[in-house]
């Protein structure tokens, strides 16, 4: 009992404690928890719609891309500037795919997987798949049998981890053109579902027609309206701002940011140069005389020799005359063009090779080559290679094809030099067998190009190139330039220096390039981090050390009047112009209502614009002017008319030679026509609208 008095007498202690263990426990609980809404928050790249695109997403899709660009371009390293590109396709395609998809599924469109299947597989297959490299022959042309052999290669069981990522690889592909086939269609059923919805109707018609039916010829004369200076023409602040307001729709903008710039090049001094003169001196006699060239060449030169066979059209165009006229040991050189100096050296000479052959394989697996013996002599004593080929050959997609692989170049990239050299040396039609680690190859070559005069040549090169020292001289000019400035100062102490200074204007968050400014990426950054004025330190961009200023920083919303006042006030002293010039030319043509009259007094000649209706696109050599061609149509004939203004100045004209259609008017033919020229820019215009109306938050720039 005493100790339940103690704790009744400590009560309201009690639930004080309680209250802030709870209290902890709870905040505790949330922020454990809620860690990870936070890093979901970090980690967030975009939102499209209503759906967080996270980095990893995003990630894998780029992944994803520059592995089909390697694979269709045969790249396997990418600069910069590729890199940039892709990032910025898969945006686009990911940012399409995500609005699309979402608008489909409101309105009950979908793709099945029998629609995919006849479009990636059947009769009726997309042009996405037929245009794909990996899957047209030797002529250039598309064959289903190549397509069906990789796809057959997808379900093979791997017996190595090197065959396991080639797969991987290649069923990363089929999917990247699989997901963009089903995209495509789904854009094709929205497209043709909202272009059926909208078509001309008869009424529209009968206006295209009657658009078209009178033509005419224009006699005219124009007063342009740089004839008048603008200095005698005032426009005021309300003028301004009225036409603002009036035009404030056509002034929105996205954030933005302008910056001066001034890039150093990293270029060789002339200390460089001559120590590379020195360099390549020295190394002549040595190029000359030693009998270990492959291991001189590679260990100084910038080609590495790789016993490749150069032919008339293949062998580098300097070289040409000195390679197929001297003899084995000859030398080249030294010769200094493009900032590089070259030495060559013949290995061999008088070699007679195709530049292609045509080859086939039966590949076994280490626990099959047991049987590669009974095979190579079943097929001398002439048995079908195909048949055999198709039987015992462990890849699926030749083995198919009866062990065809198909045309291979001379020096192909990639491929074994043991394959190469008994492909390009063996008599047609002999069988040879290649033995590695993954396996043996019985080979046969079945075909070949004629045979070429080729030669083998050690090429030593090496471009100059600024050593460090020049890169810390560079460093250190751009390291002073930017120590010693200010925002007023920038421009002045460039040109005090001889350094050009470059703008580059309205740029946004993810601009990924510069101008031509390689690695360009990070100076944008530093720009919508900053504020106006700032002047940056030294970036290292590839071959420039780079020094900016921002000169103006925008928010998205509209721009201010001050930026537009410039295209305003030009608007307002046009249409000034264009007043007083219409009074003057109509006091004129009272007193003398005569275009050649006219034409003298203003000091212009009379043109003529033929054939002019209403569809018409410019007016004779005036160009784009829709209003004076409206007017063409309708004024009286053989009477002086106007004066109009137009675009470029203000118009007299004299119309004549009026011709009338006489063809029937046929309102299907009319709307059919209509609805082919719509056709043509409205998909674009449907992906535009949805975008326009689509929650877009893009954050690429915090990671990127």
């Amino acid at each position: 009992m005493a100790t339940l008095e103690k704790i009744r007498s400590k009560g309201v202690l009690l639930i004080v404690v309680i209250g802030l263990a709870l209290l902890a426990f709870i905040v505790g609980d949330f922020l454990n928890s809620s860690s990870t809404f936070f890093n979901q928050s970090k980690e967030k790249i975009a939102v499209i719609g209503d759906e967080n695109i996270s980095i990893h997403e995003f990630s894998a899709a780029i992944d994803q891309m520059t592995e089909v660009y390697k694979i269709e371009t045969g790249q396997t390293n990418l600069n910069e500037e590729v890199v940039s590109q892709l990032r910025a396709s898969v945006w686009e395609n990911m940012l399409m795919e995500k609005i699309l998809t979402h608008e489909a599924k409101k309105i009950g469109l979908s793709v099945s997987p029998e629609e995919l299947s006849e479009r990636l597989i059947g009769k009726n297959i997309h042009p996405i798949i037929l245009q794909r490299g990996a899957f047209m022959d030797e002529t250039g042309q598309f064959s289903r049998s190549l397509l069906v052999q990789f796809l057959n290669s997808l379900d093979v069981t791997p017996t190595n981890n090197e065959m396991k990522q080639q797969i991987d690889q290649a069923k990363n592909y089929w999917l990247f053109w699989e997901k963009n086939v089903k995209n495509a269609i789904l854009q094709e059923k929205y497209n043709k579902l909202i272009t059926s919805a909208i078509s001309a109707n008869s009424i529209d018609a009968k206006m295209n027609f009657e658009a078209r039916k009178i033509t005419v010829d224009a006699a005219y004369v124009m007063q342009p309206y740089y004839s008048v200076p603008d200095s005698i023409f005032k426009v005021s602040s309300k003028e301004l701002r009225d036409l603002y307001n009036k035009r404030k729709e056509l002034f929105k903008q996205e954030k933005s940011a302008s910056i001066n710039y001034v890039a150093l090049e990293i270029k060789p001094s002339q200390e460089d140069f001559q120590e590379a003169e020195e360099w390549i001196n020295k190394l002549e006699d040595e190029f000359r005389t030693t009998d270990d060239v492959v291991g001189l060449v590679n260990t100084n030169s910038d080609i590495m020799y790789d016993g490749r066979y150069y032919s008339e059209a293949t062998v580098p165009a300097m070289l040409k005359d000195f390679a197929f006229r001297g003899k084995k040991n000859d030398v080249f050189g030294p010769v200094f063009e493009n900032d590089t100096y070259t030495m060559a050296r013949i290995m061999e000479t008088d070699i007679l090779r195709p530049d292609s052959v045509k080859l086939r394989h039966i590949f076994l697996t280490q626990e099959n080559e047991g049987k590669a013996d009974s095979i190579v002599k079943a097929l001398r004593a002439g048995a079908d290679f195909a048949t055999l080929a198709r039987k015992y050959s462990a890849v699926p997609q030749t083995a198919a094809n009866g062990g065809e692989i198909g045309w291979l170049p001379d020096g192909a990239q990639g491929v074994d030099k043991q394959i190469l050299e008994n492909a390009f040396k063996k008599p047609l039609n002999e069988v040879f067998v290649i033995k590695d680690i993954q396996g043996t190859q019985i080979m046969q070559v079945t075909d070949r190009t004629p045979l070429r005069r080729k030669v083998k040549l050690a090429i030593l090169q090496r471009k100059v190139t600024p050593s460090s020292k020049t890169y810390s001289q560079i460093y250190n000019q751009a390291k002073q330039f930017a120590a010693e400035l200010d925002a007023e100062k920038f421009v002045s102490r460039a040109q005090e220096k001889g350094y050009i200074v470059q703008k580059a204007e309205n740029l946004n968050e993810n601009t990924e390039q510069i101008n031509n400014l390689p690695q360009s990426r990070q100076i944008v950054r530093w720009a919508f981090k900053g504020g106006k004025g700032d002047v940056s330190d030294v970036f290292d961009c590839g071959n420039y050390y780079v020094v900016a200023m921002i000169t103006e920083k925008n928010e998205k919303g509209y721009m201010p009047i001050e930026k537009v006042s410039a295209q305003l006030k030009s608007e307002i002293i046009r249409d000034k112009k264009a007043a007083q010039m219409i009074n003057n030319i109509s006091e004129q043509l009272k007193k003398t209502p005569d275009l050649e009259a006219l034409a003298a007094s203003l000091n212009a000649e009379i043109k003529m614009a033929e054939n002019v209706n209403f569809t018409s696109y410019q007016f004779g050599l005036a160009g784009f002017e829709p209003y004076i061609i409206g007017k063409a149509t309708i004024v009286p004939l053989e009477k002086v008319s106007g004066p109009f203004q137009g675009n470029a100045g203000v118009y007299v004209m004299k119309t004549s030679n009026k011709k009338e259609n006489t063809e029937t008017f046929n309102a299907q033919q009319e709307i059919i026509q209509l609805n082919a020229r719509m056709l043509y820019s409205l998909p674009y215009l449907i992906l535009e609208n949805l975008r326009e109306r689509t929650k877009i938050e893009d954050y690429r720039s915090n990671f990127y």
